[in-house]
């Protein structure tokens, strides 16, 4: 093992339960959905999005780019575990970033006609009036706008983004970017001092075509300039308007990476010289930079690196960040040739301490790291909403916010976020559940978590199984509750013939006293995936594959099993089992629950009534069998503010009496143990998420609930481990 491995193994080890320190931790306390910022009239459906966010100099207001909604919007968190909309201004144009100086607000705006046309404008907004001042052409497309810390000047990073459609997005793609210099003068922007940097012929990769994509400013007046396609850093003078130094962002050869998009998670991979290609930087001091390597042309290394001024790598992260999302369950393999893609930054003095923070795109997290001035420590990971793109401090208030782009509200997914978290006493609530490296320092790597079940002798020991998401290694997972977070410490890869096993679709578990699980698989016969039911030994190995019958097979649909436990034993098994929703065959409303018999090989069934809603669907996610109860979790597939059902719900078993199939079934009485929607609400501040999948009570009486997070594909990529408290005391 490398010695560079070796120490990250040894962090990792260190790190496995994500130790805030035990004195004060960053919590999400707010979460508030751009889209309730739209005006009357417009659409709640409109494509919005919050991309870069600054703050006013008390700490009240949060100003944010809208660039689909062609607008800036604002948020009053005065009380910040409360925000509230504060409107918008339309603006001409898709504004790109915005800066707040006094009561001014400056956001770069994007005009262009094409991408070979490219213009734009400086546009100055009163933060009293929300009226629009003035503007000032920029002569370009810009990208990024910072401020000094004297409040004398705005850099303004003018990319002249290139056509990725354009000979397969191919450098260069004239005209070439450059910076501005605005001078301010009483508060507001001076268009006629605005001063042309150029920059061509200072990187290695396209020199006559640099790309700016990100500004900032140090304590001394110099400006710091990422060419992210160019794979370069140039420092400049803002008073002189001069290069003082630039050096190229240079390569990294990775290791232990996840390098496919194949359906499992493994970080086996390696990726020589990968070009870092940085995206957003800030300064740490006057000598002393850090960039987020997210790559947009042929690079990104993963990770992020801190810089001397003059070119010398300080620190380089490598993929020890993606370790700790993978940890979480944050990994997104339907992404993995770039990794999570760290892009944004924010650095900021809390107290005696400080921090930076490092936001992953495509995992949806917010890495906080100590600043030691030599080697960054790692604090805590922060969920976000779907892309965060922008961050901002606000050290007077104790609050970190983060801007969330990404927008599916036209998928009937999770819209564009902000959030607001808050530096206080006590520990971090988030991950509330995360995995053991292995052995060699590598993630276990883990993710979507369907179906969860009890060790039927151990209190405080729990399974889990992976869906669909990682088709190419289903898994068998084990878990602490012992632990905060809850630690998943082994995991078994389901296998048939000494091979992951493929075609399987886990949604359920249940031990089946052997050592051993049944296995609840949801099928789609159009993907030739089978409904079935599998029976696996301690080791994952298939040992039996129960198929449909016929009769259950005739009126398919794709929503199939979604949960599996166990009546009796020896000759008095049952497997019961939970069909997600209708089948052809079913009465609108009323959802099947099959029971089987290993040893009679006999099927049969009941109805179990389902909640009306008024928008979306619903159906079942869970089943589990507990001291003479079915426990049953029934959701609707709803989000956020929209979402209603997400109920725990028992069936008496002195009332389940199953029928045989292709006859009258009979319809089960249910009773709410328990409304989960106050518990997700509660879990981290965040959204209500769609998939409660897991549910179990271990030998101790305590309940469980656990979330699928979609294997972070179009999702928050959050999990969400709830304890209820003993199941006694539930409802």
């Amino acid at each position: 093992m490398s010695r560079k491995l070796l120490l990250l193994t040894s962090a990792l080890a260190a790190s496995a339960a994500f130790p805030a320190y035990a004195d004060q931790a960053f919590n999400r306390i707010a979460t508030f959905p751009v889209a309730t910022n739209l005006p009357a009239g417009v659409d709640a459906a409109t494509l919005t999005s919050s991309e870069i966010i600054a703050a006013t100099e008390d700490g009240m207001t949060l100003v944010y780019s809208d660039s689909p909604l062609g607008a800036v919007g604002f948020i009053d968190i005065t009380d910040a575990k409360a925000p509230k909309a504060a409107g918008i201004v339309k603006i001409e144009g898709e504004p790109t970033s915005v800066t707040v100086l006094g009561g001014k607000i400056f956001a770069g705006v994007n005009t262009s006609k094409t991408k070979q046309e490219p213009s734009g404008n400086l546009t100055i907004i009163d933060l009293a009036s929300k009226a629009i001042d003035a503007s000032c052409d920029l002569g370009g497309q810009p990208d990024s706008v910072a401020l000094s810390k004297d409040g004398k000047f705005l850099a303004i990073a003018i990319e002249n983004e290139r056509d990725e459609e354009l000979n397969e997005g191919a450098l260069p793609q004239l005209p070439a970017g450059n910076l501005k210099i605005v001078s301010l003068k009483d508060g507001t922007a001076d268009c006629a001092s605005i001063r042309t940097v150029d920059l061509t012929g200072i990187a290695a990769v396209a020199p006559e075509d640099p790309e700016p994509e990100f500004v900032a400013f140090n304590e001394a007046g110099e400006i710091a300039v990422t060419l992210q396609e160019n794979n370069h850093i140039a420092i400049v003078d803002a008073a002189s308007g001069k290069v003082v130094s630039h050096f190229s962002a240079g390569e990294v050869t990775l290791e232990n990476v996840d390098t496919k998009k194949d359906g499992a998670l493994s970080f086996t991979g390696k990726v020589e010289n990968a070009v870092r290609e940085p995206d957003a930087v800030k300064w740490l001091d006057n000598d002393r930079l850090v960039v987020a390597n997210e790559g947009d042309y042929k690079g990104g290394a993963r990770g992020f690196t801190i810089f001397s001024k003059s070119g010398e790598v300080l620190y380089e992260s490598g993929p020890s960040f993606e370790y700790q999302a993978a940890a979480a369950g944050h990994y997104p393999d339907a992404r993995n040739k770039k990794g999570i893609e760290p892009e944004g930054l924010e650095f900021a003095q809390f107290g005696d301490e400080k921090y930076i923070f490092v936001a992953a795109e495509r995992a949806s997290l917010i890495g906080v790291y100590r600043d030691t001035g030599k080697e960054p420590e790692f604090v805590q990971l922060l969920p976000s909403g779907i892309g965060p793109e922008g961050l901002v401090a606000i050290p007077q208030r104790n609050l970190l916010v983060t801007a969330n782009e990404t927008d599916l509200g036209e998928d009937g997914l999770a819209r564009s976020h902000v959030m607001v978290y808050e530096l206080g006493e006590g520990a971090a609530n988030y991950p509330q559940i995360v995995a053991a490296p292995n052995e060699d320092g590598t993630p276990l790597g883990w993710g979507a978590l369907s179906g969860l079940a009890a060790d039927p002798k151990e209190a405080g020991k729990l399974y889990a199984v992976s869906d669909s998401v990682y088709r190419s290694a289903p898994a068998i997972f084990t878990v602490d509750t012992t632990k905060t977070p809850a630690l998943i410490t082994a995991k078994t890869v389901v296998t048939r013939d000494g091979k992951p096993a493929q075609k399987l679709d886990l949604e359920g578990l249940a031990p089946d006293g052997k050592g051993g699980f049944w296995l609840a698989s949801e099928g789609r016969t159009d993907k030739l995936t089978p409904h079935a039911i599998f029976n696996v030994n301690a080791k994952g190995e298939i040992k039996e594959e129960i198929a449909f019958p016929a009769e259950l097979l005739a009126h398919e649909t794709r929503f199939g099993l979604e949960g599996i436990t166990t009546l009796g034993e020896g000759d008095d098994l049952t497997l019961v089992m939970a069909i997600q929703r209708e089948w052809a065959d079913d009465p609108k409303g009323q959802v099947k629950l099959l029971a089987y018999k290993p040893k009679d090989k006999e099927w049969s069934a009941v109805r179990y009534p389902l909640d009306k809603t008024e928008k979306g669907w619903v159906g079942l996610s869970e089943i589990t069998a507990h001291d003479g109860k079915l426990f049953i979790v029934e959701r609707d597939n709803l989000i956020s503010q929209e979402a209603v059902n997400k109920r725990l719900y028992s069936v008496a078993l002195d009332g389940f009496k199953p029928a045989k199939l292709g006859g009258e079934l009979p319809v089960v009485a249910k009773t709410l143990v328990r409304d989960l929607v106050p518990d997700l609400k509660a879990a981290t501040n965040g959204y209500v998420v769609d998939k409660v999948e897991g549910f179990a009570i271990d030998t101790s009486g305590e309940a469980f609930v656990v979330t699928d997070n979609d294997g972070v594909d179009d999702s928050s990529g959050e999990t969400l481990f709830i304890r209820l408290g003993n199941i006694a005391a539930v409802n």
